[in-house]
């Protein structure tokens, strides 16, 4: 950076003649190469373009979609290993009243023997012992017990293993609580951070801009629908008895359908009618309705209502049935995108779907090609 010295009153230039013209213009040019260097194109303080700040949105709310599957999968994971804990910590209740009875029960024949009148009771041998198998090694002992005491001995050594056991299965399922629960609060970090980021920058735009992407966004829906309607044409050019065939690169499990085709399409009919019913409520990650819903929260509620149980996140969707070629899509099936499958809809014909969005979007109507068609993953047809 340039440095600038105050000029010492009355100072001259050559033989003695005072400059002022010259200094102002120094100070002038200055000035002007200042403000152009910050008004440089391709310097850090320069403002993004429109289309750069709608990638960048965009990337971010499909970054926020993907932490919103973990934070589905580390919720889930969090229920389960919960109960487990819960569970694990009744059993060792159990075990421990039925330890400390087994064990009230030999003191009861230690006292006995005792006032018989025997030196060391054998079953007081056997408390003191500093494990059931030093106990068991003196066999010339366990001789001279009687059957009723061997009983109460058998027992109390199996109680005492079985509660040993539930214990240590106990502190490790709460470990793996604990670390379920921190998983859970990463996620959800992850979508809060991304989709703040998202918020910032939309907020910075003007009426102009928000105007402007607007219309880019129309026009994005005109080239999906156009799309749409490719597909239906495709679709309708095919036999009806087509029951599609697997698309290669994909793995497909399960059968394509419970039963018959009738079946199929009997149980696609109310996952789509439940899913119609949902249009117009928000999307919220990690909502699995009724008010609101993430886009697996949405296509698992769908299916449940048809009777078909379906896994919580995406990634466990999509191996919840046979997967099938875009071209072969029936109503019902399930339409997977981007290469961490990270979101999916529920396929209702002539290239439409039923999906939630995004955050700060609505369960709606839409081309399976919103997104254009290199973000489709997979299609799979739940059964």
């Amino acid at each position: 950076m340039a440095s600038h010295r105050k000029p010492r009153p009355g100072g001259t230039h050559g033989a003695g003649i005072r400059t002022p013209a010259l200094a102002t213009a120094a100070l002038t040019s200055i000035a002007m190469l200042s403000q152009t260097a910050e008004a440089a194109p391709g310097t850090d303080h320069a403002r993004p373009s429109l289309e750069e700040v709608e990638k960048k949105v965009d990337d971010l709310y499909r970054q926020a979609e993907s932490a919103t599957e973990k934070y589905d999968a580390a919720k889930e994971q969090t229920g389960k290993e919960r109960g487990r804990a819960d569970a694990l910590r009744e059993e060792v209740a159990r075990r421990t009243g039925r330890l400390n009875r087994a064990r009230e029960q030999l003191g009861s024949f230690a006292a006995a023997q005792y006032r018989t009148g025997a030196t060391t009771p054998d079953t007081a041998t056997f408390l003191l012992a500093d494990s059931p198998q030093d106990y068991f090694d003196q066999t010339q002992l366990m001789n001279r017990l009687t059957s009723r005491e061997k009983s109460a001995v058998d027992a109390y050594v199996g109680e005492q293993a079985a509660t040993m056991k539930k214990r240590r299965e106990a502190a490790e399922s709460l470990q793996t609580l604990t670390d379920s629960q921190h998983d859970l609060q990463s996620a959800k970090a992850a979508v809060q951070k991304k989709l703040a980021s998202a918020r910032e920058l939309l907020s910075q735009l003007t009426a102009q801009e928000k105007a402007r992407l607007a219309d880019i966004e129309r026009a994005r829906q005109r080239e999906a629908a156009r799309k749409a309607a490719e597909l239906a044409k495709q679709q309708a050019q095919r036999p009806s008895s087509s029951s599609g065939s697997s698309s290669s690169g994909s793995a497909s499990t399960g059968s394509a359908s419970s039963g018959s085709s009738g079946s199929y399409d009997a149980k696609a009919a109310k996952a789509l009618d439940f899913a119609r019913a949902q249009i117009g409520k928000p999307y919220v990650w990690g909502a699995t309705g009724p008010g609101s819903y993430d886009c697996s929260g949405l296509t698992q509620a769908a299916w449940k209502a048809a009777g078909v149980t379906l896994p919580r996140t995406t990634y466990d969707q999509v191996d919840a049935g046979t997967t099938v070629s875009l071209a072969n899509a029936r109503p019902g099936d399930l339409i997977f995108f981007y290469d961490d499958i990270s979101h999916v809809g529920l396929y209702i014909g002539n290239g439409m779907m039923i999906h939630a969005p995004k955050p700060g979007a609505y369960v709606r109507e839409e081309s399976v090609y919103y997104g254009g068609e290199s973000i489709i993953h997979s299609v799979v047809r739940p059964g």
